[in-house]
């Protein structure tokens, strides 16, 4: 298999490893981001990576991912719980979909507890730390090679 996956990270995704290291771990974005690519490029895959405190760029990318991607892994952060526009932007997608967390939202506080982007995902790997990326990576790489 091949093509491209976008790897998209939300707002305050730039300061893993320095904030909250007890929930998220110790390890940076960048660091998750090139394990992320090193299991894509292993298999056939490109990357193309974004990380935004805005929530707009996100959408753009996604939008932009039509047509070009095969697949998305989205850490939306907390518009994981509040952007229904990054939900609707995501639903237009046709390709496979991988909301991935670090930490599990579901044992933490209740605004936590809903992700409006779960209904136009394919499945949502959370709880892991930095396993959780390598678990998303290989959701992809399983559902497409399953299509």
């Amino acid at each position: 298999m091949s093509g491209e996956i976008l790897l998209l990270s939300g707002p305050n995704l730039n300061l893993l490893g320095e904030r909250s290291p007890e929930i998220y771990g110790a390890s940076s974005l960048e660091e998750h981001v090139g394990r992320f690519r090193e299991l894509a490029s292993a298999a056939g895959y490109s990357v193309r990576d974004l990380q935004s405190n805005f929530e707009g760029d996100l959408i753009e990318a996604v939008h932009g991912a039509r047509g070009r991607s095969v697949a998305i892994v989205i850490n939306a952060g907390a518009l994981t719980h509040s952007s229904w526009a990054l939900c609707d932007a995501l639903a237009t997608f046709e390709g496979v979909k991988i909301e991935v967390h670090l930490s599990n939202p579901a044992a933490r506080e209740p605004f936590r507890h809903v992700s409006t982007l779960a209904g136009v995902v394919n499945g949502s790997i959370a709880g892991f730390g930095a396993l959780s990326y390598d678990l998303a990576f290989d959701a992809v790489r399983r559902v497409l090679e399953a299509s």
